[in-house]
């Protein structure tokens, strides 16, 4: 199985791709979509659109995963990220693809252990959990690499029971 992770965002969009198989997890790929900051917002939408849609007919992935939209400060940005996995869910039903999103606090404990664990913990566990030479970065990087893991977690535990 092929888990594509996504951090979604307007101006930075992390992703991060897994191999998942026999209760192993390895590492494939990850890396950023950017649009930028003068771009309208339709038109960064349309570029993430089309960079989801290349990411999906490159890895193949048989599921998407992205981080569930939490904001308290900033309703502004909330919706513009709220569009964001708007387009990134019209590119996965287009590909016939499934899709799950997790809470921080479930990422966080599918990797950590802890579900208020802070964010330097998340990204030294994503690294020794898929045995990489450093810290994936950017961050928006990493922590999607932590919700394709989360996933990967929560599938093969939910296999078990």
């Amino acid at each position: 199985m092929i888990v594509l992770g996504i951090d979604p965002g307007t101006a930075i969009t992390g992703y991060g791709i897994l191999s998942a198989a026999a209760g192993k997890v390895e590492y494939v790929a990850h890396g950023v979509i950017t649009t930028p900051a003068k771009m309208e917002l339709p038109q960064r939408y349309e570029l993430l659109y089309e960079n989801v849609k290349q990411l999906i007919a490159s890895y193949q992935p048989d599921h998407i995963a992205t981080e569930r939209l939490f904001f308290s400060k900033n309703v502004n940005t909330g919706i513009a990220v709220g569009g964001s996995i708007g387009v990134i869910l019209l590119a996965a039903a287009q590909a016939g693809i499934k899709w799950s999103e997790h809470r921080p606090a479930e990422v966080k404990m599918a990797v950590v252990g802890y579900g208020a664990a802070e964010k330097q913990q998340v990204q030294y566990m994503v690294r020794q959990l898929l045995k990489l030479a450093e810290i994936p970065k950017p961050d928006d990087a990493a922590d999607a690499l932590a919700i394709a893991l989360c996933y990967c977690h929560t599938a093969w535990a939910n296999r078990q029971i």
